[in-house]
């Protein structure tokens, strides 16, 4: 079975690959195509896998190409994780936003509007390239904002593209761990957009242990979202949110941390991922040792400022794995094998979220077979959740209408609309700037 990686040369796709080479069962992945812009980064990361398979007698094999087309052709699995612009365009991002004093981080905010307004045309032509290349294939996105690509692409594809993200995963994982359950026992009621969920209720056997969690002040002060949104907020929401909106709830104590800090998060991965490039074209390089140190200094420095803002201290150990590789093995193992499983992923909403359209990715458990994702039944979400999710939800669509029609004015209104950024005059600063900074923009007239 081919997988085909788009983004092929990320730092992240060792990841995914050493998840592969776990998969020894019949109806796994037996090849691996990498695609990427960047031949210099392809023959980086096609060392590091060769490195992960020495010893892996079965080890998926490894090529690697620039052609796109030639990429897709014969795929069973296309995993899309392309960066549009590199990172820094995701520099670029960040660096605008802040001198506007309004948030620049990549999926959420000023930063996600133009982070998605220059991937969302480069998505669409992925999406009708698989459509006529690879018609039998399913595409799982981790391309950011995830919920927004995937729903471009979903236009071409249907529910032929799935989004996927580790940061539920995570969060399901913590809140187990501190309540002392085993998190492959445990259903995570998750609901909500990429980056912008809540987790209602964790039941084990049936029972929810969630209450149990929100009435002990020192279990909530045990793990990371504990520390970063404090014990009273999270009682007085009775649930746990995702990581990401402390950019919603903290955002002035939040922008405040991004102005101060010495480098911007997308400048810091800019300059770490090209000495980890440069180290590993050295032949006398173990370029899977040096993606190893880099990798643990990326983890442990994921959402700092955050951290810092709120005083939270440094990441658990054990949340320094990462664990998006994971979803996306159990996700083609699913639908590969007809293995019946429930995850948490970015679909079309259906009838899940009555609030929402039907064609609306939105971010939910799913019960995953041969015939796909299908979202499970929730409750409607709070008031204060529902307003902040359709906010949201219009901004994307305004990125999704301004990069078919190529409409200034309707960018302008995405930066505009969107709760971090509330001025219609820094809108169009944001549009001026990020166009001028970014030739992927060029298209807005």
């Amino acid at each position: 079975m081919k997988l085909t990686i788009l983004g092929g040369g990320g730092f992240r796709v060792p990841l995914v690959y050493g998840a592969l080479l776990a998969d020894h069962a019949e109806g796994r992945v037996t090849e691996v195509v990498l695609h990427d812009l960047d031949d210099r980064r392809l023959r980086a990361v096609s060392r590091v896998l060769a490195e992960q398979a020495e010893g892996v007698p079965d080890a998926p094999s490894v090529s690697a190409t620039t052609d796109l087309d030639e990429a897709l052709r014969g795929a069973a699995f296309v995993f899309s994780a392309i960066r549009v612009g590199g990172l820094q365009g995701r520099a670029e991002d960040e660096r605008i936003a802040l001198a506007a004093g309004v948030l620049g981080q990549e999926t959420v905010g000023a930063g996600g509007i133009a982070y998605g307004l220059r991937t969302v045309p480069v998505a669409v032509d992925i999406a009708r390239r698989v459509a006529r290349l690879a018609p039998d294939a399913w595409v799982i996105n981790f391309t950011n904002p995830a919920g927004l690509v995937t729903e471009a692409m979903a236009r071409h594809l249907g529910d032929r593209v799935i989004g996927i993200c580790d940061s539920p995963v995570g969060l399901g994982r913590r809140i187990a761990r501190v309540l002392g359950a085993d998190p492959k026992q445990a259903f995570v009621d998750y609901v909500g957009l990429n980056h912008l969920g809540w987790v209602r209720a964790l039941r084990v056997a049936g029972r929810d242990e969630l209450p149990r969690l929100l009435g002990d002040p020192a279990l909530l002060g045990s793990f990371e979202e504990g520390r970063l949104f404090g014990a009273d907020w999270l009682r007085s929401l009775g649930a746990i949110p995702n990581e990401y909106l402390h950019y919603y709830y903290f955002n002035r104590e939040t922008v405040r941390a991004y102005q101060r800090a010495e480098r911007t998060r997308g400048a810091f991965l800019r300059d770490q991922q090209a000495r980890f490039y440069a180290e590993a074209a050295d032949p006398g390089v173990s370029a899977l040792r040096a993606w190893d140190r880099t990798r643990a200094e990326r983890e442990a420095t994921y959402m700092a400022e955050n951290r810092e803002s709120a005083g939270a201290g440094e990441r658990e150990e054990e949340d320094l794995s990462g664990g998006y590789e994971k979803v996306a093995l159990a996700l083609m193992r699913a639908i590969a094998r007809d293995e019946r499983a429930t995850l948490i992923l970015n679909v079309r909403n259906r009838s899940t979220l009555r609030v929402l359209d039907a064609d609306a990715v939105i971010e939910v458990p799913c019960l995953v077979d041969a015939g796909g994702a299908h979202p499970l039944a929730t409750d409607p979400l709070p008031g204060h959740a529902t307003g902040l999710v359709c906010a949201v939800k219009d901004v994307e669509r305004r990125v999704l209408s301004a990069a078919e029609s190529g409409s200034r004015a309707t960018a302008v209104q995405a930066f505009a609309l969107h709760p971090l950024v509330d001025s219609v005059n820094i809108a169009r600063r944001l549009v001026d700037e990020y166009a001028a900074a970014h030739p992927g923009l060029g298209y807005l007239k």
